[in-house]
């Protein structure tokens, strides 16, 4: 793992309680932030509508329009999409081969998995630029209370 992308502890909170509540299908949404190197700062999330018009929990679709929407109000704030989070219903937090088929290279795919409607381990990917497979990437959790800074960095 050589890229990282950090993320505010209640950003996870809000991508987890986003999951819980879509559960039993799947939940997605954009990130948004800055990045510099190999290093990508999560600074908002847009929670979307699954757009899927079958088998919901398994699949998430997110429309052209969406898209086209996310890139609108990212450049307008001067952010970028970073890429999506979406939860895999009673499955772990890795990419399917659907997830590999549909993705883009660079952005980030934060996974969610989600076991009988509790959220438990997210994982961060990047799809490799010969879009065979993902790589996992680093995930930097942050908040402003100093407390619990140094909490979640000791986990």
């Amino acid at each position: 793992m050589s890229s990282m992308i950090r993320i505010g502890i209640d950003f996870v909170d809000r991508m987890k309680e986003h999951a819980r509540s879509s559960y039993p299908e799947e939940c997605c949404g954009f990130l948004f932030g800055n990045s510099g190197g190999d290093t990508k700062e999560v600074t908002d999330l847009h929670e979307l509508t699954n757009s899927s018009h079958s088998n919901r929990t398994r699949r998430y679709v997110v429309t052209p329009e969406e898209f086209r929407n996310a890139e609108i109000w990212a450049q307008g704030r001067g952010l970028e999409v970073l890429g999506l989070y979406h939860s895999h219903p009673d499955h772990p937090s890795r990419p399917s081969q659907f997830d590999v088929d549909h993705a883009l290279p660079w952005w980030s795919y934060i996974i969610i998995a989600v076991e009988n409607g509790t959220p438990g381990t997210l994982q961060s990917w990047i799809l490799r630029d010969d879009r065979s497979s993902f790589d996992e990437e680093g995930i930097a959790l942050t908040d402003p209370d100093p407390a619990r800074q140094k909490a979640a960095e000791a986990e």
